[in-house]
């Protein structure tokens, strides 16, 4: 496992190296492998990339997100702007199906609901809404609705595994239960486990992914 200063100074290091984010106002913790950020940050598409920043270094085993969004001064929005704003945003947007996402906003806090057939339309109208101006968080409760024999979902996962240089698949196991996939193993890095997840999620008929891979270089073995 990597010393706790230097991976401190890695996230630190990642986080002010990504351009979407203003590292200022950031601090950074570290206790075995898990990450906390705390601080503040002007956005919450800052709030996100700041997050994934830190999930992008080797030796990261979690990442606990504690970002407060301080908007700058004049980038206040009322719920009414940013309903409005999140609607023209989701019927902009190519990949959201038209008329399947709804959008409820609470002292600027963004809730979007609805069902679509793919995992990839759902994050796209999360990516939408969480960049717009006076937005302070999102949450997505958009459903799944497609459907496919479940042993043909793991066929494909694993068939995605082998084909993506990022993974490992022998160290990846895949079960099914109807239309969800759980992921069991250790893998390298959380950017591999997360590309892990976002190969089971790219297979049509997967409703819901459990992710139980477990981060870290240790008694590594075949599953």
């Amino acid at each position: 496992m990597k010393d706790p200063g230097d991976l401190q100074r890695d996230v630190m290091e990642e986080v002010e190296f990504e351009p979407a984010v203003d590292a200022a106002g950031i601090g950074v913790a570290v206790d075995d492998g898990v990450v906390t950020l705390t601080g503040h940050v002007p956005t919450y598409a800052a709030r996100m990339y700041a997050e994934r920043a830190a999930k992008r270094v080797s030796g990261v085993r979690g990442v606990a997100n504690e970002l407060r969004v301080q908007l700058w001064p004049g980038s206040e929005r009322d719920d009414t702007g940013i309903a409005q704003a999140a609607v023209n945003a989701l019927e902009w947007s190519t990949s959201v199906p038209k008329d399947t996402v709804t959008v409820t906003v609470d002292r600027g806090w963004v809730t979007l609901e609805g069902k679509v057939p793919w995992k990839y339309q759902k994050d796209a109208a999360f990516d939408a809404v969480a960049g717009l101006t006076g937005v302070r968080g999102v949450t997505s409760l958009v459903t799944l609705t497609g459907a496919v024999r479940p042993e043909a979902v793991e066929k494909r996962i694993r068939s995605a595994f082998q084909r993506w240089a990022s993974l490992d698949a022998n160290r990846i196991h895949v079960e099914t239960l109807g239309n969800r996939v759980m992921l069991r193993g250790r893998v390298r890095s959380w950017a591999e486990r997360e590309d892990a997840e976002r190969a089971a999620w790219s297979v049509f008929g997967v409703t819901d992914v459990e992710n139980d891979l477990v981060v870290g270089l240790s008694e590594l073995a075949t599953v």
